[in-house]
This record gives structure tokens, C-alpha cells and sequence, in this order.
């Protein structure tokens, strides 16, 4: 179990500067530090007599580390990898990226490589355990809305710390540093305390979905056409979907989302939303509500609207579509724009579940007045609010800021074509596509399923066609989802289906009320076991 040791808590007032390693609560006449143990909750409050700007708050823990055990830290954000790793793993950041290549790319962005070290000690955010066979040592941030917490695992000094991102945040008054869950005991006894001090009850409300997206067949180039084509192949099935998707390419630009591509959808969204209800399916669409490229209406005429720091005129997103920028979801007109985009798409346009990308470009960069972690929370709760009853399915958001908010979240990076992309994209950034990486991802973060919001472990691809995935990858990507997920999705059009891919089908969506035993990785054999109506199986995958 971790054993407190110390609290490493740097702050500047003026000009001057505050250090203090302590294990117990002190104050001064700025400030006062109140450190608590309380069962198997630890708590750091601070309360600032006058503004002081905090520049590092770390606790550390002693943990003895043994040989054999597993070690799982939460990666930042839906797509970042996320596996259990032995005690001495490594994780890669982006600096063997040669500086040109990566600035070109803004791969910095995707991640947490601006704000976090990569180095021989392993790191997280939020969450995180210690397993030994089948007893877990549980780590867990309460109170991530006032500031992500990064878990570095030091094996080699025998310490865990507990890290708030938090340099350059100025506070005035109280303010919750960190509170965390401290808890050892089974898979499902850690994880069902973890949400209930979350205060996060079960999703029972929400069902599973099956359907269909269309990205991974079409990727941008829809239209009517492709769309009519895909929802009657769906139709065809003797399997009931549930959701049918429209994916990236609707608009005409990203961040322009009342312009409608009028070549592509000559009778607009509201048309092909009405043509999905008639075929009795929740109609779906993607937006990132965050975001704007650079070849938008909006770059061109409201740049105001974009966040801009003193290093660089506007702070870049990533390098997708022609390049793309951070909104300022705290400019009221960003925030009256993005209510009246959803309010329109879900009341006038009538699509019910809106695939929402991107999020992480609201916390790229934190404010002298918020932390990232606040910025995220407060972008969630505002999509929430502007959804009202249409179900939210989130995708590239640091996990925690959507607990308890959306109904349906990524949990893993996309799939590929392939199993595992090209190699030179292998030793990009840590978010990158690749359906190995997605399958990983799906598998170790499945104790979130129902607890958070049902999980989306992206797509299933069965097709014969358009991918060049073997069969037995196939049958990989499309078991773990079925078994792990709650958001069965494909791009496949099913009138390319054959007797085999049938038969398939039909018998993932029989697994989909299996309940997981265990989960191992060992020398890239990944072993599942399940059970279904109390009859226990085992299935192992070359990974």
C-alpha cells in the first residue's frame, strides 16, 4: 500500500518565492496548507489570504515495487495510449521527432508532451493501479476539475507521486489541490469505490447502441449518394441497429458548421436526418465543436474568437485538414455560437447523438486564472448544457473532464485500415491511428464501461473489402469490441458482406453481455476471460 511521505509545494507572492517540503499542514501569513488522511481518502486544500501564484504542488508516496507486478496509468486523452506496462516500462514522447517535422505537424498538441516529461519514469493522469494477479492498488484523483493530476511511478526510488498541473495559476481564497482515492481490494471493488466518492452513479440509463459510421469506408468523400447507399445496406440486415452516424465531410469547412456542402448534400442535413428516423434509427452527426481549420469562414473573419498567447499568434490544434486552431470557449460570442450550432443541428436539423471531436483543443493552454483541468470541466458541463436531451458521444477529451457528463466516449485512438499503420507513422506521437493501439486501449480501460459512460472503442471492420486487415485481425478487432464496449459501431456497407462475414457478425452480437473475468497481456498474447449466462470462457489474440 502507499505510504505518505512528503508534499513538495512551491508558490510565489510578488516577488518573492514560498517552498516547503512537508508531511503535515503549516501556515504562514499569505497562506494556509491543510493536509488530511482520512480513511482511504488524502486531501491538500490551500487558502490564499491575498492572490499567490502556485508554481509546483507534487505529493510523494513510498510504494515498495516488485518483479511481476502490472502497472496502469490513465493516458491524457481518449486516443493516448493506455496499457499495463511491467514495473520498468517505458513510455516514448516525441522528441526522437526531429523538431521540423514535429512543429510542421504541431504533434506537440495531440498530447501532454508541452507539460509533462518523458524520461525513464512512467506517468498518467487521473487514475491509475498496481496489480499484483488479482489485488489492485488503486489510485484516483477526486477533484480533477480544479486541475488535472499527473501519477509518475519513480520504481527505482521506490515513490509514487501525485503531480497538479497547476504552474502559473494564480488563487485567491480556497482551493481544493488535490483530493485522491487511496484504495487497494479487486478490479471491481477499487473501481466501484473510485466512482462512488466520485459521486457518479451507474449508467444503467443509458443503453448500448449498435450501428454504423462513415468514416472508416468514406473518410470525407460523402455525399447523398454514399449515405443512401450505406443506410439501405444497414437496412438490409435482419440484425436491428440502432444508430446510423454521418461522419467528417458534411461541412464545408471545419468550424463552419451551418455551412452545408450543398455538392454533397444538395437538400441539406435535415433531409438525410429525416431520411435516418424513417428508417427507425437515431440519426447521428460529428462535429468538434472546439476547433476551426484554417481554410474556415471563421479563421478569415473571427479571429478574436481564437485563443492567442504571447509566443505565437494562435494556438494550433493539430495538423488536420488544413491546419487547425483552439477556440476561446471563454469569449461569449465562441460560447453563443457553439449553443446555437447544437441547438440548431439537434432541434431544427433533428439528429439525436452528436459524435463530438477534439475536445482537448479547449485546455491546450491554461490561464493565469484557470488550470486545464477547469477549462476542460467547464467546456464539458457547457456542451452538456447546449445537448440538452440528445445523446453525446465524446471523442479526443482527457477522460475525467467527461465522467458522469456524456452518455458515450472514446476510449482509444482510431482504427486503421491496416493493423498497426505504416512504419515510420510508429514512431509518431503517442495518439496516432492504429487499430493494435485501439484494441490495447479498449481492453485496459474497460473497467470505465458503465461506470463513467459507456465506452466507444471505435469501430468493428468485418468487410471484405477496402482494408487489408488478415481475418484473424478482424475477428480480434470485432471480439474485444463486442466483449469490452458499449458503442458497436462499423463503416461497413453490409451488401458487401458474404455468408462468412454474416456468421461473424452474428455471433459478436451475441457476446455483447459477457462479463470480464480478467485481462492479460504477456509477450503480445492478449488472454480474455469471460463469462455468458455463468459459463466461463477463455480467448487468446496475437496482439
Amino acid at each position: 500500500m502507499l505510504k505518505f511521505k512528503s508534499l513538495q509545494f512551491l508558490y510565489k507572492d510578488g516577488e518573492s518565492d514560498f517552498m516547503a517540503i512537508t508531511s503535515s499542514s503549516l501556515r504562514n501569513d499569505k497562506m494556509e496548507l491543510d493536509i488530511k488522511i482520512e480513511g482511504d481518502i488524502f486531501s491538500v486544500n490551500i487558502k490564499a489570504i491575498d492572490t499567490i501564484t502556485i508554481q509546483k504542488l507534487c505529493a510523494e508516496f513510498e510504494y515498495e515495487f516488485s518483479e511481476g507486478e502490472k502497472i496502469f496509468l490513465n493516458g491524457y486523452q481518449s486516443w493516448t495510449d493506455s496499457v499495463e506496462h511491467d514495473i520498468n516500462g517505458k513510455m516514448r514522447g516525441i522528441c526522437h521527432i526531429p523538431s521540423a517535422i514535429r512543429e510542421k505537424y504541431a504533434f506537440s498538441q495531440y498530447g501532454d508532451y508541452n507539460f509533462s516529461e518523458y524520461g525513464d519514469d512512467m506517468h498518467g493522469w487521473s487514475y491509475g493501479y498496481i496489480r499484483t494477479e488479482e489485488l489492485y492498488c488503486f489510485i484516483g484523483s477526486l477533484a480533477e476539475n480544479t486541475g488535472f493530476t499527473q501519477i509518475i511511478t519513480h520504481v527505482g526510488k521506490g515513490l509514487i507521486a501525485l503531480k497538479k498541473d497547476c504552474a502559473g495559476i494564480d488563487i485567491t481564497g480556497e482551493w481544493c489541490a488535490l483530493k485522491l482515492i487511496l484504495t487497494e481490494g479487486s478490479e471491481k471493488e477499487v473501481f466501484d469505490r473510485y466512482f462512488n466518492a466520485l459521486g457518479i452513479k451507474p449508467r444503467d440509463n443509458i443503453k448500448p447502441i449498435f450501428g454504423y459510421t462513415s468514416w472508416y469506408n468514406h473518410y470525407q468523400d460523402i455525399s447523398k449518394d454514399t449515405i443512401t447507399d450505406d443506410l439501405n445496406g444497414i437496412n438490409s440486415l435482419t440484425y436491428t441497429a440502432d444508430v446510423f452516424q454521418i461522419d467528417d465531410g458534411w461541412q464545408t469547412a471545419v468550424g463552419d458548421w451551418l455551412s452545408v456542402n450543398s455538392e454533397k448534400f444538395p437538400g441539406g442535413m435535415k433531409k438525410i436526418a429525416d431520411q435516418i428516423s424513417d428508417a427507425g434509427l437515431i440519426p447521428g452527426i460529428w462535429l468538434a465543436p472546439f476547433i476551426c481549420e484554417e481554410s474556415s469562414e471563421i479563421f478569415r473573419k473571427s479571429k478574436h474568437w481564437l485563443i492567442d498567447t504571447e509566443d505565437e499568434d494562435f494556438v494550433r490544434g493539430g495538423s488536420n485538414w488544413s491546419g487547425f486552431y483552439a477556440l476561446d470557449i471563454n469569449n461569449p460570442e465562441v460560447r453563443e455560437y457553439i449553443k446555437f450550432v447544437i441547438e440548431t443541428i439537434v432541434n431544427e436539423w433533428g439528429y439525436k447523438l452528436l459524435k463530438l471531436d477534439f475536445l482537448y483543443a479547449a485546455c491546450i493552454v491554461p490561464r493565469k486564472d484557470k488550470t486545464r483541468g477547469q477549462l476542460m470541466a467547464e467546456a464539458m458541463k457547457f456542451i452538456r448544457e447546449c445537448a440538452g436531451d440528445a445523446l453525446i458521444l465524446a471523442c479526443g477529451v482527457p477522460l475525467a473532464s467527461a465522467f458522469g457528463l456524456v452518455d458515450y466516449c472514446r476510449i482509444g485512438c482510431d482504427v486503421s485500415l491496416d493493423w498497426n499503420d505504416k512504419p515510420h507513422m510508429r514512431l509518431m506521437h503517442r495518439e496516432r491511428i492504429s487499430t493494435k493501439n485501439s484494441i490495447l486501449n479498449t481492453v485496459f480501460r474497460r473497467q470505465l464501461n458503465g461506470r463513467a459512460f459507456l465506452n466507444d472503442p471505435d469501430v468493428f471492420l468485418l468487410r471484405p473489402c477496402n482494408n487489408s486487415l488478415s481475418d484473424k485481425q478482424k475477428k480480434c478487432l470485432a471480439e474485444v469490441n463486442a466483449l469490452m464496449g458499449s458503442v458497436l459501431f462499423t463503416s461497413d456497407n453490409f451488401y458487401d458482406y458474404g455468408e462468412a462475414e454474416i456468421k461473424e457478425l452474428s455471433k459478436i452480437l451475441k457476446i455483447r453481455n459477457a462479463e470480464i473475468i480478467s485481462a492479460d497481456l504477456e509477450d503480445d498474447i492478449l488472454t480474455l476471460k469471460f463469462s455468458i449466462d455463468d459459463k466461463k470462457y477463455i480467448k487468446r489474440y496475437g496482439i
